[in-house]
């Protein structure tokens, strides 16, 4: 089973960055009726999954690895879809596969003045490209959506959770529902 869940979590690291950027394009270029000509209901969900774990294996795969990052630099270098295609891997990337980001759960003291603080996930700890050097970047999700804020924190305003980031995220996007 666990290799199963790698497997698939892989297929969505490679698919979800190719698939939406190339969905981005052909949706500003084509019309999007009738994009799944099936007729029986819950086939293309099937399919889907089915679809997401073979990628997922071959994507794992040793032999199979040069292709995947063939593809990727093909990608990664393609006028316009180099930037909705790199985002998006980057974003998918921070949540699933080798290189997870939100994986350092915080609380973020909004001002000395006040005791309200933000839970989010330190995603980068060097900022001294920005010349903030004591300062560290942390990612605000929001509840009931896919987006959020990333704001620049003192560290001394940054104070670790001890909680799994899942957990943690589970939280943030039920909006303090979920326990």
């Amino acid at each position: 089973m666990k290799k199963l869940t790698k497997y698939f979590l892989e297929g969505i690291a490679i698919i979800i960055p190719v698939t939406i950027s190339v969905y981005v394009f052909y949706w500003m270029f084509a019309s999007i009726d009738n994009l799944f000509p099936f007729k029986f209901p819950g086939i293309g969900i099937l399919i889907t999954l089915a679809v997401v774990l073979l990628i997922g294996f071959i994507a794992s795969n040793v032999f199979t690895k040069s292709v995947v990052q063939l593809v990727d630099n093909i990608f990664g270098r393609l006028p316009l879809i180099k930037i909705f295609y790199t985002s998006l891997k980057d974003l998918t990337g921070a949540f699933v596969g080798d290189k997870k980001k939100f994986n350092r759960p915080v609380l973020v003291k909004v001002s000395s003045q006040s005791s309200v603080e933000l839970i989010g996930f330190i995603t980068e700890d060097d900022l001294s490209l920005f010349g903030e050097k004591d300062k560290v970047a942390v990612y605000i999700p929001q509840a009931y959506n896919f987006a959020g804020n990333l704001i620049v924190a003192p560290k001394d305003n940054i104070k670790l959770i001890n909680a799994g980031a899942k957990e943690v995220m589970t939280f943030i996007v039920s909006g303090g529902l979920s326990k």
